[in-house]
This record gives C-alpha cells, structure tokens and sequence, in this order.
C-alpha cells in the first residue's frame, strides 16, 4: 500500500451553494472530512483543493481550510483577471498555488486573460502556475494564446482527441515544454470520451518524462460520481503508472510543485 501520496485534484462544496447563473449546481455535499477519511484509507495523506468552477470567485470556503490544514492541503484558487495583488498575497500565505482556467462548456475565449500582465507577472514572482482544463481538442488553441514563460498544469490528460503521438493536444503540451514548466494531471479517465485513458497515460509519461506527471482523484468526480471510489481510482493510477516511478509521480512531484 501506498506509504504517502499527493492528491492533486479534488473538490469540496456544499448542496444547493453555486454562483448565480452557474452551469452546475451540486445537489449533494463534497465535504473536506469525507475526502481526508476515504482517501486516508489509500495512503493519501495531502490533496490539493482545486476551487469548482461553479463557486466562481469565492475562494473563502478553501481559504479557510488551507489556514486550518497548512501541512495537509494546498489549494488553486479562481480569480477574475483584474484580481488584486493583495488577494494575490493573501491567496498565497494561506496555502493557494495557483489559478485555475476551466474553459470546459464554454467557447474557450481568453482575450481577457491574455491582456493582463500584471497578473501573469505576480504568478511568477510567486512561484505559481496556471492550472488549465478545456473541452477536449481545444487546448492547442488556449496554450497558444497565453505567455510562454508561465508554468502549466493540465487537467484530466489534457483531453485530446486521441492518444496518438501527432495529435495536435500532445503536440502542443510537448511544444509548450520546451519554453517553461508543464505538468499533466493523469485523472479524469470518464472525461476522455473514446481516448484510451491507459495508452494516452504511457504516451505522455514517454514523451514528458516522470518528472512531468501529477495524479488527481477528481474527487467526488461531478457528473460522475460512481467513479468516486479511492480503491477504484489507486488502482487505476497503478495501471497508468510504472512501479518503479509511482512514488515519483504521487508524491515527489507535487511535493515539488506544491510544498517545495
């Protein structure tokens, strides 16, 4: 079993709490205790809280728990492109890492990120990174458009259309590499569609090296919730990670990227 893991992906809210007008609206609650009991059972002992997309800007809900759990929980927050510095700051003494792009069900529009330099200049001084999910086929177009000198992680495999070396998705993470820090969140298999999640898996641990791989449950996997089961989802990672590097990619990357 697992001595010590990292999730790096999941999600805590509460039944019937979502921004107006939002996409999804969570009829259950996601709570920070049952995560830490069901994933404790595998061997995790720290997760990264990625704030949902339906809760918008209000990060305080996580904010919170970074303070409570330092050792235990980093987090990545949403934020609106003109966000202050000074929630910037107060973001990072609590634990967040970074900000989150989730451009999933939308027409993928990011002029209004890409003209803010002032932002894009504070993740960097402060040792961030921009965590990006898209609709699948349409992360070439994203990456394209933001600067190269900002860190990347990916979500859910980067969601190409399929796991082929000359699909334009692997082309682009690969591309991408060569000018600043990428990482890709092996997670998310029922987000992939047709894309075998086991063969994509190999593909980008060939093609980016251990050292570019994260794990993340998803945790409780909204709009997918029979696939929330930890035991389930290890062994799952086990068939998408080698033995000789699992430890590697659960646990010294993000402590890395995270914590370091």
């Amino acid at each position: 079993m697992l001595k010590n893991g990292v999730d790096t992906h999941f999600h805590v809210f509460n039944a019937g709490v979502a921004t107006v007008g939002a996409r999804y609206v969570p009829q259950y609650n996601a709570l920070l205790a049952d995560w830490t009991q069901q994933s404790q059972q595998v061997g995790i002992t720290r997760g990264v809280w990625v704030q949902p997309s339906f809760l918008g800007t209000d990060n305080q809900l996580m904010v919170e728990a970074l303070k409570a759990h330092p050792d235990m929980l980093r987090g990545i927050a949403v934020v609106s492109p003109d966000v202050s510095l000074e929630t910037l700051t107060v973001f990072h003494d609590a634990g967040v890492r970074g900000i989150r792009l989730n451009l999933a069900g939308t027409p993928h529009d990011i002029s209004e990120w890409t003209q803010t330099d002032r932002l894009w200049q504070a993740i960097n001084s402060m040792g961030w990174h921009l965590e990006i999910h898209t609709d699948q086929g349409r992360l070439p177009s994203v990456l394209q458009q933001l600067p190269s000198d900002i860190a990347i992680v990916i979500d859910h495999m980067g969601k190409p259309s399929e796991a082929a070396l000359d699909d334009p998705t692997i082309l682009s993470i690969k591309h991408r590499a060569n000018s600043a820090p990428v990482y890709v969140k092996l997670s998310g298999a029922y987000r992939l569609g047709q894309v075998d999640s086991t063969k994509l898996a190999t593909l980008l641990l060939n093609e980016l090296g251990s050292d570019a791989l994260l794990w993340g449950s998803d945790w409780p996997c909204t709009n997918h919730e029979a696939f929330a089961d930890f035991n389930a989802l290890i062994e799952q990672a086990h068939a998408w990670i080698p033995a000789n590097i699992f430890e590697h990619v659960l646990w010294a990357n993000p402590m890395k990227l995270y914590w370091g």
